[in-house]
């Protein structure tokens, strides 16, 4: 602790000192203990800010790496094409559909029934009787007593019979129609045992379209389709019939092949994501604009997160012909990033897409080593590097805050004493010059000396 000279004046004066600023001076010199203490804190602070930062790049890292080494990822992704999109028109390629060509020929559609009541002339007619739906085996009747057109096509709707109902209006009347919900020879719809009639007058029902099933011929293969949607004709591939093949013997070409455009989009984005963990780790090695040590600099945290970051680039995990990230076009420049040639890992995974598919997903590969490193460098509890520094962190600064907490409240007691003390002797102080009066009253009275005579 420093030494605080004070400086108390004549001691005959009477004016004594300020008690508040000597307190001060003195409480300014003790505190001075706290000073290493805030310095410490403070840099212990400023790696916070570091830890988290590199925190979500890394994050982002991950992220970008598992689009690739994902097994539902990018390469899971198909794209497809028609040559004739008037009469199949390719709907979705899911993950598991193979890259690969094939042929439909369109021989019928699939046709949904639908039939259509008689016509009545006003369509705000009260009704009577009951509509009677047979679809598939199931049959649903439906009061039709008070009902309007309308009103009933919306009972109908609510009563889940296996029917959408409407009401079509023309220039002779209103009809009320009844389009099956499934398509094909299995949503047949009869109506035939309605018993509706319009004031005493019945009205009957008639088919208007019945439903069949279509039928397609897929890679030299005949197949029945309940729907013009077909889902399960290739395998993981969805498609629309719009149209029967207007010649048999040209049928429709349809191409499923890899998406690769996603696929170099999200090798792009792991390069970038590498590369801006590469600039916050490099930017922590120097000085500060100011000349200041950057928080991590020289710390034993840096230096792994560096070295492990760059030695992941580079273990053995070959996939078939692929054996480093060069032959994906990724070449590692002199200070640390990473560079991208798009045109050697387009040749790459046109070429050999199953083995670049491998070198970031089979078990012990490029990107399952990469994986493993970051979860190991990260924010991930419970032995993520940095959170581990970051709990270290977070142990030190609440033994600081705890000492700071602490001197302070000792700083506090000694004020309070410090300043009854003070104020007493500066009590002491002023009242000097009256006790010296005093004795020189006393001493004139006991002598006779009396100075104001001559």
């Amino acid at each position: 602790m420093g030494t605080v000279g004070l400086s108390f004046g004549s001691p005959t004066s009477g004016q004594g000192f300020d008690v508040a600023t000597t307190v001060a001076q003195i409480q300014a010199a003790a505190s001075a203990v706290e000073n290493p203490w805030n310095t410490q804190l403070t840099g212990l602070k400023a790696q916070d800010t570091v830890f988290t930062a590199l925190g979500t790049d890394l994050s982002t890292l991950t992220t970008s790496l598992q689009a690739l080494s994902d097994f539902d990822g990018v390469f899971s992704e198909k794209e497809g094409s028609s040559s004739d999109t008037n009469t199949v028109s390719l709907t979705s390629a899911a993950s598991n559909a193979t890259a690969g060509s094939h042929t439909i020929v369109v021989n019928s559609l699939a046709t949904t029934s639908a039939e259509a009541s008689s016509t009545i002339a006003n369509a705000s007619d009260l009704l009577s009787g009951n509509v009677t739906i047979t679809v598939n085996g199931k049959t649903e009747t439906i009061s039709a007593d008070g009902d309007t057109l309308s009103s009933l096509a919306a009972a109908i709707n609510s009563a889940g019979a296996g029917v959408t109902a409407s009401v079509l209006t023309d220039s002779t009347g209103s009809r009320l129609s009844l389009q099956s919900s499934t398509s094909g020879a299995a949503g047949q719809i009869d109506a035939s045992g309605s018993t509706l009639s319009d004031g005493g007058t019945s009205i009957g029902f008639t088919s208007t379209q019945a439903g069949a099933d279509g039928s397609i011929t897929v890679d030299g293969t005949t197949l029945g389709v309940s729907s013009n949607t077909v889902t399960n004709a290739i395998p993981g591939v969805t498609f629309q019939l719009l149209a029967k093949s207007a010649n048999p013997d040209a049928p429709v070409q349809v191409e499923i092949t890899n998406d690769t455009t996603d696929v170099e989009t999200a090798v792009n984005n792991l390069v970038n994501a590498f590369n801006a963990v590469t600039k916050s780790l490099q930017a922590q090695t120097g000085k500060d604009s100011n000349g200041n040590q950057e928080p991590l600099s020289g710390t034993t945290i840096l230096s792994q997160l560096q070295s492990q970051i760059s030695g992941a680039l580079f273990g053995e995990a070959a996939s078939g012909v692929i054996k480093s990230i060069d032959q994906l076009g990724i070449t590692a420049n002199p200070d640390g990033t990473l560079t991208l040639n798009s045109d050697t890992l387009d040749t790459a995974i046109n070429s050999n897409f199953s083995d670049v598919a491998g070198f970031f997903q089979n078990t012990g590969s490029f990107g399952q080593n990469l994986a493993t490193t970051l979860n190991n460098l990260g924010t991930q509890a419970p032995n993520g590097a940095i959170f581990l520094a970051q709990q270290q962190n977070s142990a030190q600064e609440t033994q600081l805050g705890t000492n700071i907490t602490n001197e302070n409240a000792l700083l506090a007691t000694q004020k309070t004493q410090l300043t009854n003390e003070l104020n007493a002797a500066n009590q002491i102080l002023q009242s000097i010059p009256s006790q010296l009066d005093e004795v020189n009253s006393v001493f004139d009275s006991v002598t006779g000396f009396n100075p104001n005579q001559q």
